[in-house]
């Protein structure tokens, strides 16, 4: 099992690239699902989401892969035959998005039977909000096994209104009712770029849709959509993350290939503890030190807000900060199992419910620690950075799940950190 070995006391210092975004190219690979032409997506992210992805396309009967010559960071897709159209558990349960081809497949082949998402213990992301917007638009939903399966003729368009804003949800919908027969209006939707993104390639291929990116959205739906070409946008957390390790480490970073404007919450937020953000372009922002970094509180909240995403990487950097930051999550119930890792490092954090009060600065040490989700583990990689002595960061197949070769970056801008073993090693659970 893949372990870093990070020895912490340097500024990063220099460029560095961001890849791609998982959440965007995830839905965007769905969508594909949608058409028996070709789909390419391009800016696609080497990371283990994607792998499995691809997986689960193939075992559908999709035709998945690079074409000889093409950049690796370019996906062709055709679903010209979908001979099982069934996502299986033994390839979905390492990931939380395979309920995002459900819409899709219902949408194209009236059934579908797809394995309750795995992912990520963070919390709960009920699946209900899915099916009872498939249910309004015709479809039969039973649920057996440890599968959802599902039928319809053809969809109806519907007016869906969601309880409670989901990205998910919004995009596997929205999937759902572009061949649906007739309009469909969602309200409450989630207003993430990731759900723009989505739309853009959706009207690309013919789709008929307004308001994407707004809480409503407007879908007329079409008998056919054609193939498309489409780039992934940058991921907006990647860039985060890469902002915040330049300002833990007292650094002079340039994150390039990001877009600004998706990081509006975390900038602010950056600022406010300290560190000097400057806007370089439409596709570079520069973060560098302006002197010991102050106590600042987060509330996380859905898009344009703080992301949950940017939780646990903001909560290594309020260590750092003068004074008492309150770190607030109100996206999930279980995504604070970065804290006690981050306290073996020495850390001085108490977590009251979903309330994670972080006094700094504290001296961190170096520690072997664990890595438990996605986002805990760059937490983790951020505290190691500025930690005294080598720290071991053990299971970190759950980075590699959304972060591109990040040690390789990070090494790029000064970083002292390696991997011990082989990027995507098999694991037991697979």
């Amino acid at each position: 099992m893949d372990k870093f070995v990070i020895r912490g006391g340097n500024p990063l210092v220099g460029v560095i690239r961001v890849s791609g975004a998982k959440n965007s190219a995830l839905p965007c690979m769905a969508a594909a699902i949608l058409t028996e032409d070709e789909v390419t997506l391009e800016n696609i992210p080497q990371v283990r989401d994607i792998e499995t992805e691809r997986k689960l396309l193939q075992s559908m009967g999709a035709e998945v892969g690079l074409r000889e010559g093409e950049a690796q960071d370019r996906t062709t897709i055709c679903c010209r035959n979908l001979s099982d159209p069934v996502a299986r558990y033994e390839i979905v349960k390492t990931m939380r998005a395979s309920s995002l081809v459900l819409g899709p497949l219902i949408a194209r082949t009236g059934m579908a039977r797809v394995a309750m998402p795995g992912g990520c213990a963070i919390g709960g992301r009920p699946i209900d909000l899915h099916i009872r917007g498939l249910e309004k638009m015709g479809a039969t939903i039973t649920q057996e096994h440890g599968y959802l399966e599902a039928r319809a003729d053809r969809l109806r368009g519907a007016h869906l209104v969601f309880d409670k804003i989901t990205v998910t949800g919004t995009e596997d919908l929205l999937m759902a009712a572009v061949l649906a027969e007739g309009e469909t209006l969602m309200e409450k939707c989630a207003r993430e770029p990731e759900v723009t993104d989505l739309a853009a390639l959706l009207t690309a291929m013919g789709a008929q849709i307004e308001g994407a990116g707004t809480s409503t959205i407007r879908v007329q739906g079409v008998s056919r959509l054609h193939g498309a070409r489409h780039s992934i946008n940058p991921d907006r957390i990647e860039a985060g993350t890469f902002l915040v390790a330049g300002a833990i480490t007292g650094g002079d970073l340039v994150v390039s290939n990001c877009n600004p404007t998706h990081l509006g919450a975390v900038i602010a937020k950056l600022r406010e503890a300290g560190a000097i953000v400057d806007v370089l372009g439409p596709d570079e922002v520069r973060v560098r030190s302006g002197g010991p970094l102050r106590a600042a509180d987060i509330s996380t909240e859905e898009y344009p807000g703080f992301p949950t995403d940017m939780q646990a990487q903001y909560m290594a950097l309020a260590t750092q900060a003068e004074g008492v930051s309150m770190v607030r999550e109100n996206i999930f119930e279980n995504r604070f199992m970065h804290v006690q890792e981050l306290v073996r490092m020495g850390a001085n954090i108490k977590v009251d419910g979903s309330v994670a009060t972080v006094r700094g600065p504290a001296r961190l040490s170096a520690a072997a620690v664990m890595c438990s989700d996605l986002r805990a583990s760059a937490s983790l990689v951020l505290g190691a950075l500025v930690a005294d002595g080598e720290s071991i960061l053990d299971r970190v197949y759950h980075m590699d799940r959304g972060y591109e070769r990040i040690e390789e970056k990070l090494r790029g801008v000064g970083a002292q950190i390696r991997r011990l073993g082989n990027l995507f090693p098999p694991r037991e659970d697979e």
